[in-house]
C-alpha cells in the first residue's frame, strides 16, 4: 500500500519479531509513497451539475461536518457529497473524503436553489476562503476530482458552480478568495 517492504518498516521501527506488533500499534513507515486519491464512481445517477463550496470553518473533517449538520436538523447528515480538506481533524490537506450521500448516490443538502440538491454534486472544501486563500493540496486534489466526475457524467465547464453563483442563491461561498479562473484554467488544462 505505501511501497515500502517489510523489513524496511520493521528497521525503523526497532522491531525483530512481525509477530510482536500489536494492534492499534502506530508505526513509521518510511520513505512512503503518497496514497493516491481515489474517487468513486457510479452509474446510479445522471448528475447535470456540480457546485464548489467552502465549509466557513478554519477545520473540519467528513465526520465534524456531519455532526454539525445533525444538529443543524439535516435528516441524513453531511449535506455535500464530498470533502476535500485542509490537514485539520487528523486529516491530510488535500485529502478527498466521499460521504455517504455520495456513497449512496442520495440527493445532496448543500444548495436548495435551482434543484441543485437533486441534480448537483455538491463538493465542499475545509476552510473560510472568505478570510484566507485555498491550499494548493486542495486545489489540486479539486482539479482531479471534478475532472475525474465531468468527464464520466458528461457534465459541462459551464455547469461547474461556485454555490454563489447559482440562480436564487445570494451567497459569497466558495468564498472571495477562492481562485475560481485559476481552478477553472487548471480544469481545462488536465482535461
Amino acid at each position: 500500500m505505501y511501497g515500502v517492504d517489510q523489513r524496511a518498516i520493521m528497521k525503523a521501527n526497532g522491531l525483530r519479531n512481525p509477530s510482536s506488533i500489536k494492534v492499534g500499534q502506530r508505526l513509521l513507515i518510511p520513505k512512503a509513497a503518497q496514497i493516491a486519491s481515489i474517487v468513486p464512481i457510479y452509474n446510479v445517477r445522471s448528475w447535470q451539475y456540480i457546485v464548489i463550496h467552502h465549509s466557513a470553518t478554519h477545520e473540519g473533517s467528513a465526520l465534524t461536518i456531519d455532526a454539525l449538520h445533525y444538529r443543524r436538523g439535516f435528516e441524513n447528515g453531511l449535506g455535500y457529497h464530498f470533502l476535500i480538506d485542509n490537514g485539520t481533524a487528523g486529516k491530510r490537506a488535500g485529502q478527498i473524503e466521499a460521504g455517504p450521500r455520495w456513497v449512496k448516490q442520495m440527493d445532496g443538502a448543500h444548495c436548495n436553489a435551482s434543484g441543485m440538491n437533486e441534480h448537483g454534486i455538491g463538493i465542499c472544501l475545509i476552510g473560510n476562503f472568505s478570510e484566507r486563500y485555498v491550499s494548493d493540496d486542495q486545489l489540486n486534489s479539486l482539479v482531479l476530482l471534478v475532472n475525474a466526475l465531468r468527464k464520466h457524467y458528461r457534465i459541462p465547464m459551464s455547469r461547474i458552480l461556485r454555490h454563489g453563483d447559482v440562480p436564487g442563491k445570494n451567497t459569497e461561498c466558495p468564498g472571495k478568495f477562492f481562485p475560481w479562473d485559476e481552478f477553472k484554467r487548471r480544469l481545462n488544462a488536465a482535461g
